[in-house]
């Protein structure tokens, strides 16, 4: 994996494919911060509350480096297909796509207990300017579908399969994800400061040789109730390391 710079918005990302970038981080002389929603926002009054927020801090839309969606059940392939083009249609409008290439992170899951109506915006990360920043990063959620295969049925790890094996298996490939895309940013386990993973499934069988003992927990593990977003998907896991958070 390597990098590219976005320096209308004062980051760095990887490149993945047109619906989000596998992780950010600012740029020297800039920090990332994040912001949650107190309640989630159906996408088009949070596109709206992340525009007045980037508004009311001097930045501009191009600030957006990532965001955290909550869905209401795991779409489709082909429904999965037409959300994001929607999301991204959003993302051009602000000017931060360039052809298919899209810097924005993104995480997108599915509450398994009172999900919201509509797609909804959960959280966001954003750029501001700081000559004495830290370094600062977020990677983009990832589940246990391996990139550039056909399908998600072909891609998926153990697909269909939700024994204790399978899901350590799950768990184990999107660690390692975690770090693959950690490591193209410059950092590791020892730089996060929270750690989120999204299943419906037990973690206790896997949770401390697995995830404890490599140090994807340093922080505490903050377990969301959710599906990951596309059918036949069971596990999936975000992380970051960032300073300043606030909630809206």
């Amino acid at each position: 994996m390597s990098t590219q710079d976005f320096s209308p918005g004062g980051y760095r990302f990887i490149p993945a494919v047109f619906q989000y970038s596998g992780g950010v981080a600012a740029a020297p002389g800039f920090r990332l911060e994040r912001a949650r929603f107190r309640t989630p926002l159906p996408l088009e009054a949070g596109f709206a509350a992340i525009a007045a927020h980037l508004s009311a801090l001097g930045r501009p839309l191009t600030a957006f480096a990532a965001c955290e969606l909550r869905s209401p059940a795991p779409f489709t392939e082909d429904g999965f297909l037409a959300f994001n083009r929607v999301y991204a249609g959003t993302l051009d409008h602000w000017g931060l796509l360039d052809g298919a290439t899209n810097p924005v992170a993104r995480s997108n899951v599915c509450p398994e207990i009172d999900p919201p109506p509509v797609p909804s915006f959960y959280a966001f990360t954003y750029t501001v300017a700081d000559a004495d920043a830290a370094p600062s990063f977020q990677v983009a959620g990832s589940g246990e579908a391996r990139e550039g295969l056909a399908t998600y049925r072909e891609a998926t790890v153990r697909y269909g399969e939700t024994g204790p094996d399978a899901l350590r298996e799950k768990a184990r490939y999107v660690l390692g994800e975690m770090e693959r895309r950690m490591a193209a940013l410059g950092f590791g386990w020892a730089d996060t400061t929270a750690a989120q993973v999204y299943t419906v499934h037990d973690l206790y069988p896997f949770l401390a040789d697995e995830i404890v003992a490599r140090g994807a927990a340093r922080g505490g593990l903050t377990w969301h109730f959710n599906r990951p977003p596309v059918a036949g998907l069971e596990y999936e896991m975000d992380c970051r390391g960032i300073s300043t958070e606030r909630v809206l």
